[in-house]
């Protein structure tokens, strides 16, 4: 989840419509790629349970 907006990423579904494919694991997703919300890094983002 993105600490900046509460924009969650979902492994499953990925986030195709900003280039990362369903099925990506967050480990995988590329250090320079932002929150497509609100342009947060990586870095920003925390694990949640949901």
């Amino acid at each position: 989840m993105c600490l900046i907006c509460g924009w969650i990423y979902d492994e499953e579904a990925g986030a195709p419509e900003h280039g990362i494919a369903p099925g990506i694991a967050w480990a995988d997703v590329p250090m320079n790629w932002t929150c497509p919300e609100c342009g947060a890094r990586k870095e920003d983002f925390e694990m949640v349970q949901i």
